[in-house]
């Protein structure tokens, strides 16, 4: 990435190639294993396994924010970096002149 060290690079490399629904599926997960222990009455470790849901959801989210808003490799991504037509967009706004400011 460009701005970026080479730890956070590498890390975000890695990261970037792990699907979202992973992270959502590993929560789920830790809340279910959690669920269990706490009906087998070990309170301490459910309680433990319960508190990983939040860490790995919030991990997802940054998974999703480098996926989403990485910076471009090259000027020439830079450059077409939002000249995609947005699909929620209809014709008339895409084709719609920004006003003058005054």
């Amino acid at each position: 990435m460009k701005n970026e060290d080479v730890a956070t690079s590498s890390i975000e490399q890695v990261t970037k190639r792990v699907p979202s629904v992973g992270f959502l599926g590993l929560a789920i997960g830790a809340i279910g294993l959690s669920a269990a222990l706490m009906v087998l009455n070990k309170k301490t470790w459910a309680n433990f396994v319960g508190q990983w849901a939040p860490t790995i959801l919030i991990l997802g989210t940054y998974n999703k924010l480098v996926k989403t808003f990485s910076a471009p490799y090259s000027e020439d991504q830079r450059l077409a970096h939002g000249s995609n037509p947005s699909i929620l967009k209809g014709t008339e706004e895409l084709n719609r002149q920004p006003r003058p400011l005054i």
